[in-house]
């Protein structure tokens, strides 16, 4: 099986997530290309048996060029099996709220490129203040102090669970192959 995996990033967990998975679906014996979507325009999806897209999420939306690559592939995501990883903060989080706003931003972005994938998975992200720049830190500082008062504001802290990324990912290549 070949499975074409492509990722939009701001400060690079997405990234991180995406070759993780690449790296467990290769060990499992089968074939990816991985590509930043920025860098990915012009491929010919047909070519693959499935694809996983992720992007993540910056004041309610995703990167442009991942809605752009979305739009101009739907017909050929819509022909084959798709999960998409919308990573985010939010996703770290039991606030129904934050999880509304998720469903909702989903929906905004299946309407504007028209893409409905097979499977969505909320992937929580990380707090990368050492990526940010002084105005994002400071956002960022307020928003993880809310939601995480133990954190330490100063330090880089993933809240992706690995584990049930794996099994997520698992099950869903298993489903692939029947």
């Amino acid at each position: 099986m070949k499975l074409f995996i492509g990722y939009a990033t701001s400060e690079g967990q997405t990234r991180k997530i995406a070759r993780h998975i690449a790296d467990r679906v290769v060990d499992a014996g089968h074939a990816v290309e991985l590509a930043p979507l920025a860098d990915a325009a012009d491929v010919d999806l047909t070519r693959f048996d499935g694809a996983v897209l992720g992007g993540s999420l910056h004041a309610g939306q995703y990167q442009k060029v991942l809605s752009e690559f979305a739009a101009d592939h739907v017909t050929a995501l819509a022909a084959m099996p798709t999960l998409f990883l919308s990573v985010s903060l939010a996703a770290a989080g039991h606030d129904a709220e934050d999880w509304r706003a998720l469903d909702k931003i989903l929906a905004d972005f299946q309407d504007a490129t028209g893409w409905v994938p097979g499977q969505v998975a909320q992937v929580a992200g990380a707090y990368m203040p050492s990526e940010y720049d002084v105005f994002r830190r400071f956002v960022m500082r307020r928003i993880i102090a809310a939601k995480d008062p133990e954190a330490d504001l100063d330090w880089d802290h993933e809240y992706t669970d690995w584990d049930g990324l794996d099994a997520l990912v698992d099950g869903w290549v298993e489903t692939l192959g029947s």
